[in-house]
């Protein structure tokens, strides 16, 4: 006989007893969300953010002993407590994932372990957040922003998400169903590139300084949640720490390493320019100029009475593109230099900073 909410229990469930696998919900290519359920009826209780490992009983043709452990946010919110619910998506070379989209159906049972986790907005209650995720990192920001909607208090949250293409959104229509109905959550969305054959009037490319600054106007009084490849993150800071914002107040989460406690918590050793004092050279003038690493190459030229052509000097439009012959910079442009440009030394002068003694053709 199945149970009805009347005589559901109020335990909570524990990861001694098996998850049943009870709803399946494709969500794009290679990415599904998986609903499980207590059988004895328990409870969910975690909190919005938290992660849950599963045990999957893979091919063992693929991995010795047949069964690996996979670590996977939970999308669902614990305001919703019958089920508990993790979106999945598959990468080049996933083996765990890949059999949860290929073998895991309703009725198919597992072992489960957690849910743990300290990414979770629980932990640092504001009156403005900033949820800043792209491509499966976005299941985190899922459950803060379901638990703030069933909450009845919704909280002023601007929620941005980068995608590859706007069908790769994960969760857009339910976001957009909340968003249309309060005030207080805000979308943005940035992808690569345009479907085809579909008008896309939102952002369109790598999310910036700028960006960001048209996004949330006002991102310094927000507390910044983000999650994504390691990559996006590192970017995420960059842009943080260059527009002088208090890292305090910047929490993050990786899709690839889920941190179960405070102790396990990486140190992050972005580099930041301070008042260390530096150099440059200008080998094509003859002139060497002491400065700090909070200058730039493009201020310590002109202060120099070297001219450096310019434009924006936000590091959008590639104007002042000069080559760097010696040294180490801190840059963090907006798109107007190219990764093969990089590649082969050459930087914006207008944003970015010499960490030590650096020589530039000018």
């Amino acid at each position: 006989m199945a149970k009805t909410r009347a005589n559901w229990t109020a335990e909570s469930w524990k990861d001694s007893e098996l998850l049943e696998c009870a709803m399946v919900v494709p969500e794009n290519d290679d990415t599904a969300s998986f609903t499980f359920r207590a059988p004895s009826g328990a409870w969910f209780d975690y909190q919005p953010g938290q992660f849950i490992t599963l045990d999957l009983p893979v091919d063992p043709k693929n991995v010795p002993g047949g069964n690996v452990q996979r670590t996977y946010t939970i999308s669902s919110s614990p305001s919703r407590p019958l089920s508990i619910t993790v979106t999945v998506k598959a990468q080049a070379g996933s083996i765990g994932t890949r059999w949860m989209l290929d073998h895991l159906k309703p009725g198919v049972k597992i072992k489960a372990y957690g849910p743990n986790g300290i990414f979770t907005s629980h932990k640092h209650p504001a009156k403005k957040y900033l949820f800043i995720s792209a491509g499966s990192g976005i299941t985190p920001m899922m459950s803060m922003t379901t638990w703030a909607w069933d909450s009845g208090q919704m909280p002023d949250i601007v929620f941005v998400h980068a995608a590859r293409r706007p069908s790769e959104i994960i969760f857009r229509e339910r976001l957009e169903q909340f968003a249309n109905r309060v005030p207080g959550l805000q979308l943005r969305f940035t992808v690569e590139e345009a479907d085809p054959f579909r008008v896309w009037p939102g952002y369109k490319g790598r999310l910036s300084q700028i960006m960001l600054g048209l996004m949330a106007p006002d991102y310094l009084e927000r507390e910044v949640f983000c999650c994504g490849p390691e990559p996006f993150m590192q970017a995420v800071r960059d842009m943080l720490n260059a527009l002088g914002f208090d890292m305090n107040h910047y929490h993050q989460e990786s899709f690839g390493l889920a941190v179960a406690t405070e102790a396990e918590k990486p140190a992050l050793t972005d580099v930041v320019p301070s008042e260390a004092g530096a150099s440059i050279s200008f080998t094509a003038s003859g002139v060497t100029a002491p400065c700090t690493e909070t200058d730039t190459v493009l201020a310590v030229a002109k202060r120099s009475g070297l001219n450096i052509p310019s434009g924006c000097t936000f590091g959008l439009c590639g104007t002042c593109k000069v080559k760097k012959t010696a040294g180490e910079v801190h840059m963090v442009h907006n798109g107007g230099i190219s990764d093969e440009d990089v590649a082969e030394g050459f930087i914006l002068a207008c944003c970015s900073h010499p960490m030590g003694a650096i020589s530039v053709e000018v």
